[in-house]
């Protein structure tokens, strides 16, 4: 009778285990499609070798990875949220490109207490008056861009022109630049977002004559633009940019033109720390032998965040203040290096110089020159009051 009594309280432990791993659910919007379509297909391979890694699980608890591509609209984002929320009751979100998308899909999310982990984004908002605790950055748009602003400075150019796409990324990248560069900005240009044409922009920095220009234009946006600034002749100006406008997708698209082209991020490919290594090791071997780019590592990042955060409440995910808790003190081996999170949930973090060079094989790739800035923190971090 005791055995018995035993066999029934196991079967009932197993099921309400079972029960209780299946409510752990991972709502991924993609962009698949859209303007950063290019951008989310290198994301939607880091969330898939995450996944791979992790057998599928979370914390080793049996996980569901709903991938769903909005492209890259808004509106599409927000109803997809509004189904995950409602129909899906996920317990984590990801995955959006944009700023845009972020900041339509962030209040109700943050109202659903449901932690959002950016595979990508880090608006200004976020980070300052709109900040959440439900909300956890990668980076802030302007850090990549203050780590550009200050390499300007070292290499003495006195004047640039700036361009970007109306939107708030955009907007965000150029402030950062111009927060730390202490030269002259002879022209600030704002494109269309999704723009392929710009012959218009390219004959205003013909006529301004810059020492250099800073561009913040990724995916498709930067290939075309490089493309056609090199045929235009400007190939003497040099270009600095975001690690976004320089990274591995435009790079294999534009080919030589990108050569010598500056770019600063918070992780390269070839940075020397384990976890770096084994990543870009499992990439390369799953995905034909090309270098992640850092949409890929960030995508990768954001699950293992997950993945460890589940694995520090023992998967009692309900639990949203403890989950809350280990979310803000990762225990996960970030691709990045250490860092830490500020009051806002935005990274402090080093950030990177790279330049686009050839590695061993003769393959156009960025290459590792330094650090640029250390364990550094955004700049609207003392406008978050919470």
């Amino acid at each position: 009778m005791l055995q018995m009594k035993k066999v029934a309280l196991a079967l009932v432990l197993g099921s309400a285990l079972a029960a209780h791993a299946e409510d752990i659910k991972v709502g991924i919007a993609l962009d698949i499609s859209g303007p950063f379509s290019a951008l989310g297909a290198e994301a939607r391979d880091g969330f898939d070798l995450a996944i791979d890694k992790l057998g599928g699980k979370l914390g080793g608890q049996p996980a569901e990875f709903l991938k769903t591509d909005f492209g890259g609209s808004p509106e599409q984002a927000n109803q997809l949220v509004a189904r995950y929320l409602q129909r899906e009751k996920i317990t984590f979100f990801t995955g959006p490109i944009g700023s845009n998308a972020a900041l339509a899909v962030g209040p109700a999310l943050f109202a659903a207490k449901v932690p959002y982990l950016s595979s990508n984004p880090g608006p200004s908002a976020y980070a300052g008056e709109k900040c959440s605790p439900w909300f956890f950055a990668q980076y802030q748009n302007d850090t990549y861009d203050e780590a550009a602003g200050k390499v300007a400075n070292e290499k003495g150019y006195r004047n640039v022109v700036l361009i970007a796409p109306n939107y708030p990324a955009g907007k965000d990248h150029l402030n950062g630049f111009k927060r730390l560069y202490s030269g002259a900005v002879k022209d600030e240009i704002y494109t269309r977002l999704g723009q392929t044409d710009y012959a218009a922009e390219i004959a205003q920095i013909r006529s301004a004559q810059p020492d250099a220009v800073f561009f913040f234009l990724p995916g498709g946006m930067g290939i075309n633009f490089v493309k056609q600034f090199v045929g235009g002749g400007l190939k003497d100006i040099p270009l600095i940019a975001p690690g976004f406008s320089a990274d591995e997708d435009v790079i294999q698209a534009v080919g030589e033109p990108m050569l010598g082209v500056l770019n600063t991020a918070h992780w390269t490919h070839d940075l020397d720390i384990p976890a770096n290594v084994e990543f870009v090791a499992a990439f390369r071997n799953k995905y034909d032998g090309r270098y992640p780019s850092v949409y890929a590592a960030m995508a990768y990042d954001s699950l293992m965040a997950m993945d460890a955060a589940v694995r520090d409440v023992a998967g009692k995910v309900e639990d949203r203040e403890a989950l809350l808790q280990a979310l803000r003190k990762p225990s996960f081996k970030s691709v990045r290096g250490d860092f830490k999170y500020g009051v806002n949930n935005f990274p402090v973090q080093n950030y990177y110089l790279r330049e686009v060079g050839k590695d061993a094989q003769g393959r156009l790739t960025n290459k590792l020159i330094g650090t640029t800035l250390e364990q550094h923190q955004d700049a609207y971090v003392g406008a978050c009051k919470r």
